[in-house]
């Protein structure tokens, strides 16, 4: 078995297509293709587009032959296999709509994961599910209550028969997939998208975005269930017709530096990860590696998230530097299911871009003030990064409570409009009159600011923290305990609840192995300090143990979440609680 390469038979086209199938049509006249490694970083799976359209076409028929009507929903559990592209693709000629379900789960979670499983399907009204033999007993379980024509491994549908009938792909103006946001479990959203608005996005991120070459070849670990895993790293390679090379979340939760591996051996240059993916990688690194890889041909190294913190991200470069990484290759960029995938790009080669901003004004009146230096404790600035130029496809608005626009370097709502943004949540009217309104403006829930055509996001609206009219991030709280020693980054929380007398109360929950009672009260005094030092509020303390902060299913903390488990501890006196004032 050999790897695909890259395109030496095709002139590259940047996503210039009207349908995913046209796409892949023209794909499958090259070399190139998907790679799948396995646990030890070995190659185990080779799908060329070739191939890939071959079984698509084949297995669409036997599809067909069981009745569906043109534009039911196939659900798919969405494992790092070639078995998920074949039936993606399979849908899309057949008329059908797939929809990615989520593979990840945590442990001791099984009953939760197989009432999400059943919640998604209900919601999309799936007439066909399939999953991989590792989930197909979390499948049957979730299918038990709905009425659905078939649900399986994939040799069972390799089984049928295939109709004799002439494909009917689906078109530009149809559904191209659904896709559940990282947030959705108790009441799933399934994100509408058109074939326009994806091929649309993609051609924005190959041409503008990643000025894609036919020389670049890309790498990844991201759930093919997320937006930036199956738009950035299943339909964008296939839009520009190159080789993109696997391994599943698992694979790089329990080794992480197998993604480092396959970037070096195959010369990858594209690849992206949340800022925590770098963060957990430099953390598993030994010396000792930094000999084993050349990084040198990784040119864009993209990182995605609700707000982009630099620091791990220079300890990342730093420790890499000796593998010839280069911290400007880093390419902070913004982006949502709701957008198909991308919003905006910084520019490439030019690292993260951070941004000082003046603490008092951001937070009383939402005045973005740019300082160079701050004081020496470092108390008076926030910092921000620029997420880089809106994509022309998009208009970009910043919008008060009342829905005025606001001028540069003013803080408030993100609105979007344009032909990447997403038809609608899936027979979901309500839902999608919360976000849209009826000139097609999409109200993103995230908070930030313009500079001409830049954005800079702060926070996610709902979980900004107001104490005493001023606004604080609960990134910046949760920064704070991330610099303590035995304090990992992305083991915190921070949010803010009402008290029975309606004052809101702050609350940070902190990962801790700490087990010792003198430990655990000096961690605590030592965040009290950090926090009168920095913001001058009362907050709640609690210490837990590791793997105790609820996560979604792209592996972001979820502070609802972790709010509803604090409040239920509370109540039972659980966790390690304590007052910051003391």
């Amino acid at each position: 078995m050999k790897a695909t390469e890259i395109n030496k038979l095709l002139p590259l086209r940047n996503a210039s297509f009207d349908t995913l199938t046209e796409a892949l049509e023209y794909a499958s006249g090259g070399e190139t293709g998907y790679n799948f490694y396995d646990g030890r970083g070995e190659l185990s799976s080779v799908i060329s587009y070739r191939e890939l359209r071959e079984q698509a076409q084949t297995l669409a028929r036997r599809l067909l032959s069981l009745g569906c009507r043109r534009g039911a929903r196939v659900a798919m559990v969405a494992e790092t296999e070639p078995m998920f592209h074949r039936f993606f693709f399979a849908c899309q000629y057949a008329g059908l709509i797939p929809v990615a379900l989520p593979a990840g789960f945590q442990l001791g979670a099984r009953k939760a994961y197989v009432e999400q499983l059943e919640r998604m399907l209900d919601s999309c009204g799936a007439d066909v599910a399939v999953a991989p033999e590792s989930h197909i007993g979390f499948l049957r379980q979730a299918v038990e209550r709905l009425d659905l024509i078939k649900a399986g491994v994939p040799e069972e549908f390799d089984l049928l028969p295939e109709l004799d009938c002439e494909l009917e792909p689906l078109g530009a103006d149809e559904t191209a997939y659904l896709q559940y946001t990282s947030g959705s479990t108790r009441f799933p959203r399934g994100v509408e998208i058109s074939q326009h608005t994806v091929m649309t996005n993609l051609k924005d991120i190959a041409v503008h975005g990643l000025k894609i070459t036919e020389q670049d070849r890309m790498v990844s670990w991201l759930p093919l269930y997320h937006d930036m895993g199956l738009v950035g790293f299943v339909l964008l390679p296939l839009g520009s017709q190159l080789s993109a090379d696997y391994l599943s979340p698992r694979t790089f939760a329990m080794r992480p530096r197998l993604w480092l591996k396959v970037i070096s051996q195959n010369r990858g240059t594209i690849s992206s990860s949340p800022p925590f993916g770098y963060a957990l990688c430099a953390k598993r690194l030994r010396l000792t590696d930094q000999d084993r890889y050349d990084l040198s041909s990784w040119r864009v190294a993209c990182v995605g998230a609700e707000r982009i913190h630099p620091e791990p991200l220079r300890q990342f470069a730093h420790v890499l530097k000796p593998a010839k990484f280069d911290a400007n290759a880093f390419v902070a960029c913004y982006g949502m299911a709701e957008c198909a995938l991308a919003i905006s790009f910084a520019e490439l080669g030019t690292g993260i871009g951070a941004i000082k901003v003046d603490k008092d004004q951001i937070s009383t009146d939402g005045v973005v003030v740019e300082r160079e230096t701050s004081n020496e404790a470092g108390t008076d600035t926030l910092t921000f990064v620029d997420c880089g130029k809106i994509l022309p496809s998009f208009e970009l608005n910043i919008r008060d409570d009342v829905g005025n626009n606001l001028p540069d370097h003013r803080c408030g709502r993100i609105c979007l409009r344009g032909a990447s943004v997403m038809t609608g949540y899936f027979q979901n009217p309500d839902a999608t009159a919360e976000v849209m309104d009826a000139d097609g403006w999409l109200d993103t829930g995230d908070i930030g600011y313009r500079v001409g055509d830049h954005v800079v996001v702060t926070a996610r609206r709902k979980d900004v923290i107001i104490v005493n009219g001023r606004n604080i991030w609960p990134h910046d709280l949760e920064y704070l305990a991330e610099s303590l020693p035995g304090v990992r980054f992305g083991n915190v929380s921070a949010f803010s609840f009402a008290d029975d007398s309606g004052v809101d109360q702050v609350v940070m929950v902190v990962e801790s192995r700490e087990s010792n009672p003198a430990k655990v009260r000096t961690l605590i005094d030592e965040l009290r300090a950090l926090i009168a030092t920095n913001f001058g509020i009362s907050c709640q303390i609690d210490l837990v143990p590791p793997r105790t902060l609820p996560r979604t299913s792209s592996g972001k903390l979820s502070r609802s979440k972790a709010k509803q488990d604090f409040l239920a501890r509370a109540e039972g006196v659980g966790g390690n609680i304590a007052n910051a004032n003391g």
